[in-house]
């Protein structure tokens, strides 16, 4: 096998062509459209919303749930579970650090 810190080039299987050492050195671009934001924050809202009703505390619960990616950290109440699994955790976390960091 050989060691990738001296690899010149790595051979994608997928069709993707070939990647060279120098790709890792670049930073990746990650772009999320408005309506994935827009629908992140509608997302994290009910949820929030259906923690809340159980009794939960909703910051600490979904910390775990974006930290680890477990659903057990989401109640099944108002299918809260099912609606924040049907988007990406970091779509999540980009529209918490725009909120937060007040971005558009």
């Amino acid at each position: 096998m050989e060691n990738f810190l001296f690899s010149k080039e790595i051979n994608i299987d997928d069709g993707g062509g070939t990647v060279t050492k120098d790709d890792f050195e670049h930073t990746m671009m990650f772009k999320v459209s408005k309506e994935e934001v827009s629908r992140a924050k509608n997302v994290l809202v009910t949820v929030y919303e259906a923690l809340q009703e159980k009794g939960y505390n909703p910051i600490n619960q979904l910390v775990g749930y974006l930290l680890s990616g477990d659903p057990a950290y989401i109640t099944s109440h108002n299918n809260a579970r099912n609606i924040i699994r049907k988007m990406e955790r970091d779509e999540l976390l980009e529209e918490l650090l725009k909120e937060y960091l007040h971005i558009e």
